[in-house]
């Protein structure tokens, strides 16, 4: 394999934190793996998640310019952060593989839904001392 042809990217949900490899192949199609599983085989709701950015781009640059094999590695958190973070890395690395078109397919990505190339940065709010959560106090009464 050559390793000048793959381009590494990443993308972060929370807890979770994704690394997409994407390396041009040869032939028609596009494969993706996740965790070494197809994106086909998730349930789906998921996979219509990691379908979007896939499609968006089929239709921007056609057909015949999907030629790409995606391995998303996926570590942390939850089972949703983990689609999100996936599906952020995928379409970061479809970007930088689309070459001329690039603009214009970041254009579209954005306009569809922002969070396809910019990370959520929302976290959990820290517990607050003598408390054991972030907002509500314990209740306390004066008798």
């Amino acid at each position: 394999m050559n390793e000048k042809n793959k381009i590494v990217t990443s993308g972060k949900r929370k807890t979770s934190i994704a690394r997409a490899v994407i390396r041009e192949k040869t032939g028609q199609g596009y494969e993706v793996l996740i965790n070494g599983r197809d994106y086909r085989s998730l349930n789906f709701y998921d996979k219509l998640k990691i379908d979007e950015p896939l499609r968006i781009a089929e239709k921007v640059l056609g057909k015949d310019k999907m030629n790409f094999s995606v391995e998303v590695e996926v570590k942390g958190g939850g089972e949703k952060g983990q689609i999100d973070a996936a599906r952020l890395a995928l379409a970061r690395a479809i970007i930088k593989i689309a070459g001329k078109q690039m603009g214009e397919l970041e254009a579209v990505y954005i306009g569809y839904d922002r969070n396809l190339l910019v990370a959520d940065i929302r976290r959990k709010e820290v517990n607050k001392p003598g408390d054991s959560k972030a907002r509500s106090m314990r209740q306390s009464s004066k008798r």
